[in-house]
């Protein structure tokens, strides 16, 4: 403060006390509101001073605050993504001479995570949903050469020699289906199951693959392979299915880690390249495709059906006979289907009607019994 400010801020507080005094010299009975005045004069006008001392300061310091504003990300509306399954989308159009508006889409929850998407553009939407199941690339539930039937395996089985093919004669597989006749009798709540039971091995995005996990991998058809223990079972479900008039084929069964890395990544690099960002599309592909390590085909217990006039795997396969009679009938053989309708927030996975793990018979036969998914297994009758 310079010496010309000093001389000012003295001279009125010098004045403002002078006539406070004379007041209350005068009206002695109000000496109290005299002092009142004089304390809120002196500081309002040491508060306007210090500013008025120091415009040039807070001028630039308003400056750089209003540039901050104007030039930041956050001051402008952007698009709001969170992730989840889209299984019905309602789009509203509206064309200009350059550019598409946004599209407003609605999304049914389907997963663990589950939430909506809101405000996304056209384009991203077109570019990153598929018709078909995401999980299965490069179209193998229409190849003819990746599908396997009940001829097509019977057919494979006979260039194999059954005495070498010990996977189809594994007594305790054969055992387990000759029970799937006997109902499963538990007392309340007390059943359990041995948590080293390689048959209800948990697999999920909260469970991954062990690294030291090893199995038997046996031949279905071709290059189609899966765990072999489970290869009898499969065959006599798909002949109880035959005897009846329905067909079941099987599709995308084992997968390694290169083949399910490679699902995940090309499913990441469609969204992105569609306009989302990285976790974004993480997120997304992550509810569509498994996360490798993470998932049932790479331990070879899992398989996809799809049946004579029907390959595509979305919802509609269970309305077909093979959708039907597997919802009846798999659990006889040792099957569930892994992903119910309803079970989404507990599956982290959307409904997959096509979608089949073994588990035996006994755990197939308790879980269709109580109505429960292979998590609520474990987290309830597991030891």
């Amino acid at each position: 403060m310079n010496a010309s400010n000093s001389v000012k801020k003295y001279s009125h507080k010098e004045k403002i006390i002078s006539k406070v005094d004379r007041f209350n010299r005068k009206y002695k009975a109000l000496r109290l509101f005299g002092l009142i005045y004089a304390v809120c004069a002196i500081c309002t006008y040491n508060f306007l001073f210090y500013f008025y001392r120091n415009v040039k300061r807070f001028t630039c310091l308003a400056c750089i605050l209003l540039f901050f504003v104007a030039s930041s990300s956050f001051s402008y509306p952007g698009m709001t993504l969170t992730i989840s399954f889209a299984s019905d989308v309602n789009n509203e159009e509206s064309t200009s001479s350059e550019t598409e508006a946004l599209s407003e889409v609605v999304v049914e929850e389907s997963d663990a995570e589950l939430a909506t998407i809101d405000d996304v553009e056209e384009f991203v939407i077109e570019e990153s949903r598929d018709i078909e199941n995401p999980d299965v690339a490069e179209a193998e539930h229409l190849d003819p050469e990746k599908q396997a039937s009940l001829t097509d395996i019977l057919e494979a089985s006979e260039e194999i020699s059954l005495v070498d093919s010990s996977y189809l004669l594994n007594e305790e597989v054969i055992e387990d289906v000759a029970l799937a006749s006997t109902p499963l009798e538990t007392e309340g709540d007390v059943y359990h199951f041995d948590s080293e039971d390689w048959k209800i091995m948990l697999v999920n995005k909260q469970h991954p693959i062990p690294d030291d996990y090893d199995f038997p991998l046996g031949t279905i058809r071709g290059s189609m392979r899966c765990d072999e223990r489970i290869i009898t079972p499969l065959l006599e479900m798909m002949k109880a299915a035959s005897r009846e008039g329905v067909s079941l084929i099987i599709c995308s069964p084992y997968r390694d880690m290169d083949r399910q890395t490679m699902l995940f990544d090309t499913k990441i690099d469609r969204y992105m390249g569609a306009g989302m960002s990285y976790m974004d599309a993480y997120n997304l592909a992550s509810q569509a495709v498994t996360v490798p390590g993470s998932s049932e085909h790479q331990v070879g217990l899992a398989i996809d059906i799809i049946t004579d006039g029907y390959s595509s795997l979305d919802e509609g396969f269970a309305k077909t006979a093979a959708g039907k009679w597997l919802s009846a009938n798999s659990y006889k053989f040792g099957f569930v289907l892994r992903y119910p309708q309803g079970k989404e927030d507990i599956t982290s996975i959307e409904y997959e009607p096509w979608h089949f793990r073994y588990v035996g018979v006994d755990a197939a036969t308790f879980m269709v019994q109580n109505d429960i998914c292979l998590e609520e297994l474990w987290s309830t009758y597991v030891d």
